[in-house]
This record gives structure tokens, C-alpha cells and sequence, in this order.
């Protein structure tokens, strides 16, 4: 005989983590970042040193970023349906097999044939990251809501260790390739993976309740809960115009330091490690200031902190006064993060987070390939008169999405435990 019995199951992103956050997120996801940083910018590298050419270095970078952004509604879907623990978990130990196997056929290979396998390693880690990067923020929504009216400290910690990997990573690679090899650097990645995967978080469910709900669709369900969610969609879109500035400038500094303020290649990396260092500042701080006057004050003075400078920026004249304009502009563009980072742990549904995420990312991130398709067609005489209409776009998305996102605050204590 049948049971007819509804099977009670909580929705996969109402489940709690079992460890402290320390262990439980933080660690795992320091490890994982940094792991995805390296292969991110140090396969390109790798290609580079292999083959000599700027064309094929290209090449690879696209094939790391492309699977991630072709992938975000099939790890969406996977998050939702398998949870975000047992995805990490996944990705990462397959990309560490992945980069065992390729390092041990570059070891035995000729050079005719590495080429192919690297190409391969980055089509393979850029996939493979996308979905240990939704599962790691899914996981870090679900401290976010056990955290209630401390969400903000969880997101800021979360980003700061983002910021960090992203400044790490690719210096990691680059001086471990230099120095150990193609084997050196795609062994640390290999085991960064595989020690994020053993200490990936074990999570239990809190809760059951009874449902009859399907299993998302990812990619449409996404979709269908971002229109239900005007509140989210205005900050998303709010930030998309904060990318757009973002990704013109960074595809425009190379042009600006080096043909018109006369510095040398290495001062562009100056300007972008000071930028790091002020948004890890940033990070440190906003915690503090959100404590003390609340979400939506912290979001509109990161706003003011971050258009007034992209207007300054296309002006600027020297390349101190370009420096420390990049810089506080980081520094507002990242407290921006995590007030939408913030709200966002709340706004959506746990039992449709992974695939709503899905399609919020990828919303984020497609400025960045138009910006550099803008620096591609405008004339480098024009660069300054395009970075002033990319900051009049960003201000009124800003605008727009703090007057009409910020509305719908967290439930205070609605999700404490």
C-alpha cells in the first residue's frame, strides 16, 4: 500500500549551519575564493608564459569568465535542488581533480598539446566557480537570516574576504608560477579546493513543514521572483549603473595613466592595490556605521561617496589627484555591496535564493563586458566625456534605487533564532 503521507522537508536555504560562522563560512570560503582568484588570473598568465602571444592570453581570460556567465541559472537550479553545502562540496573537489589531472598531463605532454589542455583547465575552472561562488553566498544568506538584525556584519565580513581574495590571488599566482611552475601554482589550487571541500559547512534543518511546492525551474524562476521583488530589482538595477562606471574605469586606467598622464604600466597596478586596500577599509568600517545610523543612511552617504568622485575622475589632472579618486570611489562602491548584499539575504525566498541569485549576478555583471565593448568604440579622445555620462547614469540608478529599494527593510528579529 501507498503512503499518501506529504513528506515535511524545509526549503534547502532555511537549513542552518551547524559550525560557528568562523568555521562553518568563513574559513571555506577564504579558501575557495582564493582558489577561483589564482585560477582566474593565473591561467591566463600561464598562457601567456606558454605561448608568448596577448591574443591567446585573451582568449583564456574569456574562457574563464564565459562559463560562468553561460552556467548561473543551471547553479542556481543545482543550489536550490541539492543545497548550497552539498554544491560546494562538489565544485570544489571536482576542480581540484580537474587541476590534478591537467598538471599531471602537462607534466607528460608535449608543448603542441598544452596549450589545449590549459584552454581546457580554464573552461573547466570558470564553470566549476561559478558554482562553488552561488552555493558559498547561498550558504552566507543562510547566516545572514540566523544573524537577523546583524546581517550586515556577516555580509561585510563575507565581502571583505571576496576583497581579499581578489587582491591575493592573482599576486599567489603569479609568483608561484614564476617561481614553482605551471606544477607549483595549479598544486596550491588544487589543494586550496580540496580544503575548502573538507571543511565546507555541514548544515541541518531547523524545521520541517509541510509542502506540495515543485522544485524550482532555476533559470525562469529566477526571472519570475525578481519581478515579484520590486524593492530587489530597483537596487540591482541601481548597481548595474555602479558597474557600468565601474567596469569603464577599469578598462579606460591603463589608457588614462599611461598615454595621458605619461606613467608607466606599473602605476596602474599602484592605483588598483590602493583600491583594494580602501575597500577593505571600507569593509572594516561600514559595520560600525551601519550599527550606529542604520542600513539605508550608510547606502545613501555610500552613493554621495561614490558618484561625486566618477565625476571628478574624468577632470582629474595628475595622477595623485586620479589615485585617491579610484580609491574612494572603491571604498563607496563596496559599502554599496553590502547594503545590497544585506538586503538581499532577506528580500528573497529561501526556498528559491540559489536561483534568484543566479539572475541578480549575472545582472551585475553584464556592464562589465558592455563597458569594455564602449572603451572598444569610442575614440580615446572622448574617454573623459563618456566617463562623465556613465557617472550621470550611475547617479540616477543610485538615486532610483535608494529612494525605492531601501524601502523594504529586514523584519528586525523576524529571523533570529
Amino acid at each position: 500500500m501507498i503512503s499518501t503521507k506529504v513528506r515535511s522537508a524545509a526549503p534547502r536555504h532555511a537549513r542552518t549551519v551547524t559550525h560557528g560562522r568562523a568555521r562553518g563560512i568563513y574559513l571555506p570560503r577564504l579558501a575557495d575564493a582564493t582558489a577561483s582568484s589564482m585560477a582566474t588570473y593565473g591561467i591566463p598568465l600561464l598562457v601567456l608564459g606558454t605561448t608568448n602571444s596577448s591574443s591567446l592570453t585573451g582568449i583564456a581570460f574569456v574562457l574563464t569568465w564565459a562559463p560562468r556567465l553561460c552556467t548561473f541559472g543551471l547553479a542556481g537550479m543545482a543550489v536550490d535542488r541539492y543545497g548550497p553545502a552539498r554544491v560546494f562540496r562538489l565544485a570544489a573537489t571536482t576542480r581540484a581533480l580537474v587541476v590534478g589531472l591537467v598538471a599531471s598531463a602537462l607534466a607528460m605532454t608535449d608543448d603542441d598539446r598544452t596549450l589545449g589542455l590549459v584552454m581546457f583547465l580554464a573552461a573547466c575552472a570558470g564553470c566549476l566557480t561559478q558554482f562553488s561562488y552561488i552555493a558559498a553566498e547561498s550558504v552566507g544568506a543562510v547566516a545572514s537570516r540566523d544573524a537577523g538584525d546583524a546581517a550586515h556584519r556577516v555580509q561585510s565580513v563575507l565581502l571583505g574576504i571576496d576583497q581579499t581574495a581578489a587582491l591575493v590571488g592573482p599576486a599567489a599566482g603569479g609568483l608561484l608560477l614564476q617561481w614553482g611552475g605551471p606544477s607549483g601554482m595549479l598544486t596550491v589550487i588544487g589543494g586550496l579546493s580540496i580544503l575548502s571541500a573538507a571543511i565546507s559547512p555541514r548544515m541541518r534543518q531547523p524545521q520541517a513543514r509541510k509542502t506540495t511546492a515543485p522544485a524550482p525551474q532555476g533559470w525562469r524562476t529566477g526571472w519570475s521572483t525578481l519581478r515579484t521583488l520590486p524593492a530587489l530589482a530597483w537596487l540591482v538595477a541601481g548597481l548595474a549603473f555602479s558597474n557600468l562606471a565601474l567596469g569603464l574605469l577599469e578598462a579606460a586606467t591603463p589608457v588614462i595613466v599611461v598615454k595621458h598622464l605619461g606613467r608607466s604600466s606599473a602605476s596602474v597596478g599602484a592605483i588598483w592595490s590602493c583600491a583594494a586596500a580602501a575597500s577593505l577599509l571600507a569593509v572594516a568600517t561600514c559595520r560600525i556605521m551601519i550599527d550606529r545610523w542604520g542600513l539605508p543612511r550608510v547606502g545613501r552617504c555610500a552613493a554621495l561617496v561614490t558618484s561625486v568622485p566618477c565625476f571628478l575622475i574624468a577632470h582629474a589632472d595628475s595622477y595623485q589627484a586620479y589615485l585617491v579618486l579610484i580609491a574612494v570611489f572603491m571604498a563607496g562602491d563596496t559599502v554599496l555591496a553590502v547594503v545590497l548584499r544585506t538586503l538581499r539575504s532577506h528580500l528573497i525566498p529561501a526556498e528559491v535564493f540559489g536561483s534568484t541569485l543566479s539572475v541578480t549576478v549575472l545582472l551585475l555583471l553584464l556592464p562589465y563586458p558592455l563597458a569594455g565593448l564602449l572603451m572598444a568604440l569610442v575614440d580615446p579622445t572622448a574617454i573623459q566625456t563618456l566617463i562623465t555620462v556613465c557617472a550621470v547614469l550611475q547617479s540616477l540608478g543610485l538615486a532610483c534605487a535608494l529612494t525605492y529599494g531601501i524601502r523594504s527593510r529586514p523584519h528586525r528579529g523576524k529571523h533570529r533564532r
